[in-house]
C-alpha cells in the first residue's frame, strides 16, 4: 500500500516538473520573457495545478483509508466478538464443571481458579498473581505443576488434605503449550500449568464403607459356620450316641439361627435399598400404635423389671405412614434400650409435633451409654460397640442399619444423643402430615 503510494506520488512530481519546464521554455524562447518572469510563472503555475490534483489525489487517498479502516474495523470488532464469544463459552464450562480447575503462568503464579476450586478448597478472595504454596500447602502438588511448567511433563496423583473429615483429591497436571505467536522463556518448553482437581473422598468412603462390609459380613458368618461345623463333626465322631447330644443340637440350633437371622435382615437392607421397595401408606393414630409396641415388648421388659412410660402430644396425633416398617422401627429401637439398660432401669417414649411439618420420636433410656468415638459409626451395618455383648445378646449388628434406612425411607432424619454411663437417647422424624385427628380426616 504504501508503496503504490510513494510511486503515485513519485509520478505526479516528474510529470510537474516536466510541466514547469515545458511552461518555462515556451515563455523564454517563443514569448521572450526573461527567464526571472518565466520562471515565476510557471512556478505560480505548476503550484497551482499542483494543489488542485494534491486535492484530488488526498480526497482519494482518504476515501481508500476511510473504506479501508471501516473494514479493518469491521474486522477487529468480529475478533474481539468472536474473543469474547470464545472466552464466555471457556468461562461457561469451567463454571459448569464439578472438578477444579487451576492455571499458573511460567513463573509459577496463579492465573485463574474457577468456582468448583473455591468451593473444594477454603480460597481467600484475591489469588491471582499468588504462588500456589500460599493457597494449598503440599509439596506433591507444588513439585508436579514445577515439572510441568519446566519439562510440560504430565503427571497424576492422589491428594490427601488433613481436614475433618479427610478429604481426597484425584489430581492431573499438564503444561500448557506456546501459541504459535508467543515463545516460552528460555529453559522452558511450556509458558504455565493447568491441574484439575477431581474430589473422590465419597467414593474412598464408599470403597472403606465396602471393604468394611465384606469384611464385617466374613466375620459374622464365619463365626456360627465355626460353631456348627466343629458341634456336627464331634456329633458325627460318635457323640451323637452320648449324653451331650442334646445340648449340642440345641447349640446348633442357635447359631444355624442366628445365620437366618443374619440373611434375614440382610435382605431387609436389600429390598429397602432397591428401586421396588414402596411404602404402604396408610393413617396411624400414634397414642394407640405406641400402646400396641408396648404389649409387643412388655414381656421382654418385665424380665429385666424396666418400666416403660410414653407420652404423645397432642394425644390426637396422627401421622400417615407404613405401619409395618414404623413398628419395625420402634420395636427395634426399644428392643436394644430394653437390652442395653439395667435391671430396673427407666425407658421413656415421647411423641411431638415439631412445627406442624414433622413428628419426632424419641427413646430415651437410663442405659450403659454410648462412647463419644462411637456415635457418628452407631448406624453402619455390623458395627457395634461392644461387640462381643452384642453378640451374647443375639444381635446381628444390622439393626440400627435397618433402622436408618427404613426412616429415610419416610423421607425423615435419625440421630443419637449419649454419654457413656449415662443412657441414650434416639430421635427419628417422619414428615407426614402431623395435624390432628379431625385434619387428617380432612385430608384422607
Amino acid at each position: 500500500m504504501k508503496l503504490k503510494i510513494r510511486s503515485k506520488f513519485a509520478a505526479l512530481f516528474i510529470s510537474l516538473l516536466i510541466i514547469f519546464i515545458f511552461i518555462q521554455w515556451v515563455l523564454t524562447f517563443f514569448y521572450a520573457k526573461s527567464l526571472f518572469w518565466a520562471t515565476l510563472f510557471s512556478f505560480v503555475s505548476v503550484a497551482m495545478l499542483a494543489y488542485f490534483l494534491l486535492k484530488a489525489f488526498t480526497r482519494q487517498i482518504q476515501d481508500h483509508f476511510s473504506k479501508t479502516l471501516v473494514e479493518v474495523n469491521s474486522q477487529f470488532k468480529n475478533t474481539i466478538l468472536e474473543i469474547s464469544r470464545e472466552k464466555d463459552y471457556l468461562q461457561t464450562i469451567l463454571k459448569g464443571m464439578s472438578e477444579g480447575v487451576l492455571v499458573v503462568d511460567e513463573r509459577g503464579r496463579i492465573r485463574m481458579v474457577n468456582e468448583a476450586l473455591r468451593k473444594l478448597f477454603p480460597l481467600p478472595p484475591e489469588v491471582l498473581d499468588r504462588t500456589l504454596l500460599e493457597l494449598i500447602r503440599n509439596a506433591e502438588l507444588e513439585e508436579a505443576i514445577r515439572e510441568a511448567i519446566r519439562d510440560g511433563k504430565g503427571s497424576a496423583f492422589e491428594l490427601k488434605l488433613p481436614s475433618f473429615p479427610e478429604r481426597t483429591f484425584e489430581v492431573n497436571v499438564a503444561g500448557i503449550l506456546p501459541s504459535f505467536e508467543r515463545t516460552p522463556p528460555e529453559g522452558r518448553s511450556t509458558e504455565g500449568a493447568i491441574a484439575v482437581f477431581h474430589d473422590i473422598s465419597r467414593l474412598k468412603e464408599l470403597e472403606k464403607i465396602r471393604q468394611d462390609f465384606v469384611a464385617n459380613v466374613s466375620h459374622e458368618l464365619r463365626t456360627p459356620l465355626t460353631t456348627i461345623k466343629g458341634y456336627t463333626e464331634t456329633l458325627l465322631d460318635g457323640a451323637l450316641r452320648e449324653e451331650v447330644a442334646p445340648q449340642f443340637l440345641q447349640v446348633i440350633q442357635k447359631h444355624a439361627d442366628r445365620l437366618a437371622k443374619i440373611v434375614e435382615d440382610l435382605l431387609t437392607l436389600s429390598q429397602i435399598e432397591s428401586k421396588e421397595f414402596q411404602l404402604r401408606i396408610e393413617k396411624i393414630s400414634l397414642s394407640e400404635f405406641v400402646g400396641d409396641i408396648f404389649d409387643f415388648i412388655k414381656e421382654a421388659a418385665d424380665k429385666k423389671e424396666i418400666s416403660i412410660s410414653s407420652h404423645v402430644n397432642p394425644s390426637t396425633l396422627t401421622v400417615r405412614a407404613d405401619r409395618g416398617h414404623l413398628e419395625q422401627i420402634l420395636i427395634n429401637l426399644l428392643d436394644n434400650a430394653i437390652k442395653y439398660t439395667h435391671g430396673g432401669g427407666k425407658i421413656k417414649v415421647s411423641v411431638i409435633e415439631r412445627d406442624q411439618r414433622e413428628i419426632e420420636f424419641s427413646i430415651k433410656d437410663d442405659g450403659i451409654g454410648i462412647p463419644k468415638e462411637d456415635l457418628p459409626r452407631i448406624f453402619e451395618r455390623f458395627y457395634r460397640v461392644d461387640k462381643g455383648r452384642s453378640q451374647e445378646s443375639g444381635g446381628t449388628g444390622l439393626g440400627l442399619s435397618i433402622v436408618k434406612h427404613l426412616v429415610q425411607a419416610h423421607g425423615g432424619r435419625i440421630w443419637v444423643e449419649s454419654r457413656l454411663g449415662e443412657g441414650s437417647a434416639f430421635h427419628f422424624t417422619i414428615p407426614c402430615p402431623v395435624t390432628s385427628e379431625k385434619q387428617g380426616e380432612e385430608e384422607l
